[in-house]
């Protein structure tokens, strides 16, 4: 029976932080302001989160995924920010002279 109110209470947690991280990153909520549906989900303890979850949740009826990027190497901008291209090729010339710099330095140390 403990087994069992742990695990309910371990899914009314989960269902809980669920619901609240989906109510504050949502871009927008239905039916109430943003403020009313954090209280909903903080003080009812399981009829909250599912109350959300059914009636305020956004509906994405465009069936596309978010306009913004999941992370910063997603972001075509921010690559472009980055100056990767001029980098890379300056990074690949200093490893070449590196190179044939350690390559003479061999060189010198055979001679006797």
């Amino acid at each position: 029976m403990v087994r069992l109110f742990i695990l309910l209470a371990g899914a009314a947690l989960v269902l809980l932080v669920l619901a609240l991280i989906s109510v504050l990153s949502a871009d927008r909520v239905r039916n109430a302001p943003r403020a009313v549906w954090v209280l909903v989900v903080l003080l009812l303890p399981i009829a909250g989160p599912i109350v959300y979850l059914v009636a305020g949740r956004p509906i994405d009826r465009t069936g596309r995924q978010s306009r913004r990027p999941a992370s910063p190497d997603d972001d075509p901008d921010f690559l472009r920010s980055m100056g990767g291209d001029d980098q890379a090729r300056r990074d690949r010339e200093q490893l070449a002279q590196w190179e044939r710099e350690l390559h003479q330095d061999d060189e010198q140390g055979d001679r006797p």
